[in-house]
């Protein structure tokens, strides 16, 4: 196993660029106003390193599945985030069991590994890991593609725990079910123009 830092930073460089304005990104800035940071980090970042070792692995393997499909059952999963959010954003009496709708390890952690592995799927930072390892070694690639992809999801998850506590919880349930239902239709538009 040989190890190329230039390319393991260029990797970095370019996926976390690539994934900065992705729609991951606010799917884990919006799960982390609601749910543990932690808990919903490592969800997204095992679903992140699965995905790198897909890319990098097999990239071809992105191919089997036709896109439309993957991208509706990824604004499917925003819509229900959305739909969740909303209905939890209502009255003054949900505020305190608003916050308990998502609680616990394994279901904080198997949400936001399903939502981040299903919308990855093709996604351009995939493609781009693939393409990477192809040109810049293997592990190299894995290493920094990982790298920025959890980086990325850690910087959504400070900033969704810093508006949180700034931001009454309703308001902030709000605005997360609008993004949700904002990235459910640009999945769907995604179908229908890419």
């Amino acid at each position: 196993m040989h190890l190329d830092p230039l390319a393991i930073l260029t990797a970095f460089g370019l996926i976390f660029l690539a994934e900065l304005p992705d729609k991951t990104m606010f799917a884990s800035l919006a799960m982390g106003t609601r749910m543990r940071p932690l808990y919903v980090w490592f969800g997204t970042s095992s679903a992140f390193i699965v995905h790198v070792a897909i890319a990098v692995g097999a990239g071809s393997l992105i191919g089997l599945l036709p896109d439309w499909i993957v991208k509706l059952v990824s604004a499917s999963l925003f819509a229900f985030g959305a739909f969740m959010l909303l209905r939890n954003g209502g009255g003054d009496d949900e505020e305190e069991g608003g916050t308990r709708t998502v609680t616990g390890f394994w279901p904080v952690y198997s949400t936001a590994f399903m939502a981040v592995f299903i919308s990855e799927w093709g996604d351009l930072t995939q493609i781009t890991t693939a393409n990477l390892a192809a040109s810049n070694g293997t592990w190299s690639t894995a290493i920094g593609s990982a790298a920025a992809l959890m980086s990325v999801s850690a910087l959504a998850l400070l900033a969704g725990q810093f508006i949180a506590k700034r931001v009454p919880l309703k308001t902030v349930q709000r605005i997360g079910g609008v993004c949700m239902l904002g990235l459910a239709i640009w999945t769907v538009v995604e179908i229908f123009v890419g």
